[in-house]
């Protein structure tokens, strides 16, 4: 995994963050809860092809 990867994720947790907070001081709890929601299906999109390389690599490792 690449450093970049990390940061990409990190800003995107950021800025969900900061979305949130906005969301919930406006008055707008469900807004926010749906941010956050669409927060982690991103994050999980773009974990998604690692997990795929990692038991591909696994698989080769191991002659599988």
């Amino acid at each position: 995994m690449e450093v970049d990867f990390i940061f990409k994720i990190a800003a995107v947790g950021i800025i969900v963050a900061v979305l949130n907070t906005i969301l919930v001081r406006s008055g707008r709890e469900e807004q926010a809860m749906l941010t956050t929601l669409a927060g982690v299906i991103v994050v999980l999109m773009m974990l998604i092809p690692q997990i795929r390389d990692l038991f591909d690599e696994v698989k080769s490792l191991f002659n599988l």
